[in-house]
């Protein structure tokens, strides 16, 4: 697992996963089950989860946000400082939302269906990028 910053961003190496993905609300108490599903999350509203397209439509769930699935393959530690800020900011600039699940092995980033390109080509820019430019300027 890495931790250093530099390092991180030098080899995460993003990935555009096949299909499209979406985001949606269920009540608390939701059955909810299958392969389509990519993760879920309780919040005190009801339970969000993330899912294959096609999978939701075949149940009759309703998306909130449709996405393109991008994997950083780097392993990164949990405890690592700043690898979520540093894309983050790259998207950001290009005008870009992300949505972002650190899990125990990789980060993934769930940006606009429409923007999936655009959001590789600035993944790919910043990673590019490590080591030449101060991510975070000091005051």
């Amino acid at each position: 697992m890495l931790r250093d910053l530099a390092t991180l961003i030098a080899s995460m190496e993003p990935e555009l996963q096949p299909g499209v993905y979406v985001f949606a609300a269920l009540p608390h108490g939701a059955a909810v089950s299958g392969a389509g599903i990519v993760a879920t999350f309780r919040e005190r509203e009801g339970l969000t989860v993330v899912m294959e397209e096609e999978a939701a439509k075949a149940a009759g769930i309703a998306p909130l946000f449709r996405a393109a699935w991008i994997a950083l393959t780097v392993h990164s530690d949990l405890n690592a400082v700043g690898l979520t800020a540093a894309f983050a900011r790259a998207l950001g600039e290009a005008n870009i939302s992300c949505n972002v699940i650190a899990a125990a092995y990789h980060d993934h980033i769930f940006v606009p269906v429409d923007d999936a390109a655009r959001a590789m080509d600035a993944l790919q820019d910043l990673q590019r990028s490590a080591g030449k430019l101060s991510l975070f300027p000091k005051p």
